[in-house]
């Protein structure tokens, strides 16, 4: 095999390894598809609109009651200094979640105040789940996500490493849809 054709073969066979790894990676329970916690919602549904603020081990609400079937609209900002994250989930993809995130930190495609985009990029580690986002300080962002899942212990955790442990999280209280 000449020097180019091994050159070909290794990046070929390195292409295929990093579309693997992100394959695993985004298909690990830490996210939206293997519970049954909801969906993305449609933003002409919206039937309300919570204000969160993210900041040093805490979110503001601290928990939330929501009915069953409804859309809400969450606008986030991270008030802190640290890197937060925003994620519905239950207890077991709050877990599962929270050893991507720190393979993320170990990786360097994150610090515990910036973000390395290109570096997510790089690894096949976007973080671009519908049921989460991830900010550094100072930014803000929207989701908009219908309640319409069965799942019962659903909560909203930041998972980057220290600060669920540290008390970042809020109860989700699922009631019943009501009839108008």
């Amino acid at each position: 095999m000449s020097m180019f054709q091994s050159s070909v073969a290794k990046i070929a066979l390195a292409s295929f390894g990093a579309a693997t790894f992100a394959t695993v990676s985004l298909a690990d329970v830490g996210h939206d598809a293997d519970a049954n916690i909801g969906q993305s919602g449609d933003v002409s549904t919206i039937d309300r609109v919570i204000e969160v603020d993210m900041g040093e081990m805490y979110f503001t609400p601290g928990s939330y009651d929501i009915k069953q079937g409804e859309t809400i609209k969450f606008v986030m900002v991270n008030t802190g200094r640290a890197v937060h994250e925003f994620n519905i989930g239950t207890d077991a993809m709050q877990d599962a979640h929270l050893r991507e995130m720190t393979t993320m930190l170990r990786g360097g495609m994150m610090s515990t105040r910036e973000l390395y985009h290109d570096k997510m990029l790089e690894a096949g580690m976007m973080h671009a789940d519908a049921n989460a986002r991830l900010l550094a300080p100072g930014e803000s962002a929207e989701l908009v996500w219908t309640f319409s899942g069965d799942a019962e212990d659903i909560l909203i955790a930041c998972n980057v490493p220290g600060h669920r442990e540290a008390g970042m999280e809020a109860a989700i209280n699922m009631m019943p849809a009501t009839d108008s």
